[in-house]
């Protein structure tokens, strides 16, 4: 915390705001005195019948000043006021009675080594609905998830200098909204349920509401804005030194932080939906009275957008403009993100290239990443909105936060949850030239997540040749797992070549993945956005389906992988940078 006046006996550091006053009247008053030599004064010391030189009154406070060094703090309450009267009439002095003596400075003295470690990096968290429930929550969150990082930053990136700080960004407490008309015709039955929705999934309809989504995204960005300037003003070397800055959104938090760094607004996804079908009028036919009269509309349509440009341009109306934030987006970490639903719903739909820029384009956000535990049950993923294949890829596991010599995230290879779904989503050529003869068993394989494919996959073809043809082949496309399971845990008496040849005599048709189990595609994506935390060994799913969507902010996996990519981007410009020297 930041202090300069602190409270004798605890050392508690005064209000900023009040702190800020009382510092600017001891330096009107005192300024050139001189202090006592020795700094560990005798703090006890009493000041009985010294009288104040000089006081100054706080909006609830008021303080004394007996000496340069002697400084008391008195409330102003009508029950502290009946106190001080009584215990003076009794003989006792004002200061030892009633008043709390202030210290100007710590009770340790500093050092020139004695600071923070340079910030060059710094981290907003978000939160999402909920907040009105419970205000301050996300502060609480968002001082777990530092305790839980410096623990990793001890433990893993001790050796470096910089260091990342993450800062909480409450926006929901100062919105308006409605007022209490919510709550005005909430019934009375069941009060303590309505109230807990009210406060919580509420924030989702004023999202969807076209009368306060604006209200909302302002109160984000201008969250963000000031926190930035304010963190920028009391930190002046962090812009100049390069440092940066990454979001942390949870839930809903999310979905309007994407929306400010895009500036996406649905009164644009309307005028798209009319140009659209202006588009599909065109192409059809009409007669020739019809397509006059559409012309002129065309006409009058574009005569009133110029006009509507032309009186915002005089208004200078910010109403048009998206939010624009101070500072570029590093790393835009999504946890327990809807934010995939959202998009599907505005039309984003699965494109041919891997890159980020399909639905966040870098130079917006250099790096998105979506983080769920596997039973939340408002997570989506983001990778199928790039690449429909996709979908039947395993997102990236996040490693343990004891794992000894983890692999690196970019050196993990994509693989299958159901290689045969794959199959079916190849290319017709493809699909055409390895579709099966009617005597050919199909073999459905779907695993859990994590779970190695190679010997499921092994164990379902020689379950289908060991079983065969015909009536008891479609069993076994049905049961094939059950059933091929006990066979897994034997060794292999043909080894590889023997399986081959069983695979080739069912006739089965080969799948586009390496005998290892992963995945090799024609398209991938640049870099993987989806990342899932491990489910635990005694976990139970549908406790945890209850529990995981607020269980992100203490977890130490998810803060080492934070801090992996953080520092990884850091220590890449460093490196960089000392080749470049060279």
């Amino acid at each position: 915390m930041r202090g300069q006046w602190f409270i004798d006996g605890t050392w508690q550091p005064l209000e900023e705001e009040e702190s800020n006053l009382i510092e600017q009247e001891h330096l009107n008053r005192f300024k050139g005195q001189q202090l006592q030599e020795s700094f560990d004064m005798e703090i006890s010391k009493p000041v009985d019948g010294k009288e104040a030189i000089h006081s100054l009154k706080l909006s609830r406070n008021h303080v004394d000043w007996h000496s340069v060094d002697e400084v008391y703090l008195y409330s102003d309450a009508t029950t502290s006021k009946i106190a001080r009267t009584v215990t003076q009439k009794l003989g006792f002095s004002k200061a030892s009675s009633s008043g709390t003596r202030l210290h100007r400075g710590y009770v340790e003295e500093a050092t020139l080594e004695d600071k923070p470690p340079q910030t060059s990096h710094i981290v907003f968290v978000v939160h999402g609905i909920g907040q009105k429930m419970d205000q301050g929550r996300i502060i609480k969150n968002t001082a777990m998830m530092r305790d839980t990082a410096r623990k990793v930053e001890e433990k893993y990136f001790s050796n470096l200098a910089t260091h990342v700080e993450f800062l909480p960004v409450e926006w929901r407490s100062k919105l308006t909204l409605d007022g209490d008309t919510v709550d005005s015709i909430t019934p009375d039955k069941v009060r303590g349920l309505r109230d807990m929705l009210n406060s919580s999934a509420m924030d989702i309809m004023y999202y969807t509401s076209p009368l306060y989504r604006d209200e909302l995204v302002k109160g984000l960005q201008q969250e963000l804005t000031r926190l930035y300037s304010l963190f920028c003003s009391r930190n002046p070397e962090f812009e100049e030194k390069g440092g940066k800055v990454s979001i942390v959104s949870h839930s809903l938090g999310c979905v309007i932080t994407y929306d400010i760094m895009t500036g996406w607004n649905p009164v644009r996804l309307y005028e798209q939906l009319l140009q659209k079908e202006e588009e599909e009028l065109e192409e059809s036919w009409m007669s020739y009275e019809e397509r006059r009269l559409l012309e002129e509309l065309y006409l009058t349509k574009q005569r009133l957008r110029e006009i509507e440009e032309r009186l915002h341009e005089l208004k200078a109306s910010t109403i048009s403009k998206p939010p624009v934030l101070k500072f570029k987006v590093e790393n835009f970490f999504c946890m327990g993100s809807p934010l995939a639903v959202f998009l599907a719903l505005r039309g984003i739909r699965p494109g041919t290239s891997g890159s980020q820029d399909h639905i966040l384009p870098r130079a917006i956000c250099n790096r998105l990443l979506d983080i769920f535990h596997p039973t939340d049950p408002v997570a989506y993923r983001l990778e199928p909105l790039i690449l429909k294949h996709y979908s039947n890829i395993s997102p990236v596991q996040i490693h343990w936060y004891n794992t000894a010599n983890p692999l690196p995230y970019e050196h993990m290879k994509p693989s299958f949850l159901n290689p045969s779904k794959e199959a079916t989503s190849a290319p017709e050529s493809e699909s055409a030239s390895a579709a099966p003869s009617p005597t050919t068993s199909p073999v459905m394989v779907r695993r859990h997540y994590g779970e190695s494919i190679t010997n499921i996959g092994k164990a379902s073809i020689l379950g289908a040749a060991s079983i065969g043809k015909g009536l008891g082949g479609m069993l076994f496309s049905r049961f094939g797992r059950s059933s091929a399971t006990p066979q897994t845990m034997e060794t292999g008496k043909d080894g590889p070549e023997g399986d081959e040849k069983k695979a080739t005599t069912v006739g089965t048709p080969p799948l586009p993945h390496s005998s290892s189990g992963f995945l090799e595609p024609t398209v991938e994506l640049e870099h993987r956005i989806d990342f899932e935390l491990r489910e635990g060994l005694v976990e139970s799913r549908y406790w945890s389906a209850v529990t995981s969507h607020t269980a992100y902010w203490s977890s130490l996996d998810i803060a080492l992988f934070l801090l992996t990519f953080m520092y990884k981007q850091d220590q890449e410009e460093t490196d960089k940078s000392n080749l470049d020297t060279i």
